[in-house]
């Protein structure tokens, strides 16, 4: 039987300990780490980047589908999604949590295998936090600091009229994932004898509980001498993001339905529960996508890189914001993505 750990048995200073204590710094420019009463971080004379996420359970996770390993590697990498965001490289995070007595140190510890996987695959130190406890339910609060050489970090509201529009990867299969996985829920939910069917959907699932965030695409961007015009990652849709850069930039555009790039499984799974893959691509969230303009001259440099689909181009703001069918008529995009409120 497996054992099981009261948190009051081991104390806060114990609980800190107990999930902290194999973890190795990989940041010369981390100087201080856990264990102090703050963190000593100097980058060096780059600039530093700052984001913070809240997750909450029954708002932005639910436990019943979610293992505790996959949503500690989320909370992190949707942290450097916004950090890459900005062209920055992560270097720490500090991660707060809430629980109540329903979790156990050893549940705990395998939430913190989670962040230490994704602290190992994007080289980022986890350098503090703060545990408290909770009345009901988990709490997830990761902050993420990022560095970035003066003056190259990017913004939303800088893009040009005439700039592309590119979207990295593929968009919708986590839409898709968090329909099915919602389905299943309610299925076990009226009987939970039914198993649930998840049967060749390991694409769309693995895209809501285990992201990535785009390290890749942007040491491209760099390699290649190429500065994103404006930038953000897609945690919201498509069309909820293309809005915001065209809001911010004071600009409209033109997007092609035929040019989003979205993945056949996702395509398939999408007609299995009946829903239209475009809307899914453009309204569903938590793709951690990269969405960024550029300059047209830079086009030769990224058709180099089948990770970037070019999905459309900025106008002048009096052009509005406009959807182009594969039929050729012309659409208002409308954000009907994830909404917090």
């Amino acid at each position: 039987m497996e054992t099981r750990t009261e948190i009051a048995e081991i104390g806060e200073f114990g609980l800190i300990e107990h999930l902290t204590k194999n973890f190795e710094t990989y940041n010369a420019s981390t100087i201080e780490t856990v264990g102090d009463d703050a963190a000593v971080i100097d980058h060096f004379g780059k600039q530093t980047v700052v984001t913070t996420d809240l997750l909450i359970e029954g708002v932005h996770f639910d436990l019943m589908y979610t293992p505790l390993k996959h949503l500690g590697y989320k909370s992190v990498v949707v942290n450097l999604s916004d950090v890459f965001a900005m062209n920055a490289q992560p270097t720490q995070i500090t991660v707060s949590i809430g629980i109540s007595n329903r979790f156990s140190v050893e549940a705990l510890s395998e939430f913190y295998e989670g962040v230490y996987a994704a602290c190992e695959k994007y080289q980022v130190d986890l350098i503090g936090g703060d545990t408290s406890a909770s009345q009901k339910g988990f709490i997830i609060s990761v902050t993420a600091l990022g560095e970035v050489a003066p003056g190259k970090y990017v913004k939303r509201n800088t893009a040009q009229k005439g700039d592309l529009i590119c979207v990295s990867g593929e968009v919708g299969g986590a839409f898709l994932g968090l329909t099915l996985l919602e389905r299943e829920r309610k299925i076990y939910l009226e009987n939970p004898k039914v198993q649930p069917d998840l049967e060749g959907e390991d694409y769309i699932v693995g895209r809501l509980l285990k992201p990535e965030a785009r390290k890749d695409i942007i040491e491209f961007l760099e390699k290649n001498d190429i500065i994103p015009t404006a930038m953000m990652d897609v945690s919201d849709g498509v069309s909820s993001e293309v809005l915001h850069l065209c809001k911010q930039s004071v600009l409209g555009c033109r997007l092609h339905e035929e040019k989003l790039p979205i993945n056949e499984k996702a395509r398939q799974a999408a007609f299995k529960f009946g829903l239209d893959p475009t809307v899914c691509a453009l309204n569903g969230g938590e793709d951690y996508e990269l969405i960024f303009t550029l300059k047209q001259e830079d086009y030769d440099k990224i058709t180099l890189n089948e990770e970037i689909s070019v999905i459309g181009y900025m106008t002048d703001v009096e052009e509005g914001c406009k959807f182009i069918s594969k039929g050729g008529n012309t659409f208002d995009i409308t954000a009907q993505g994830w909404k917090a409120f």
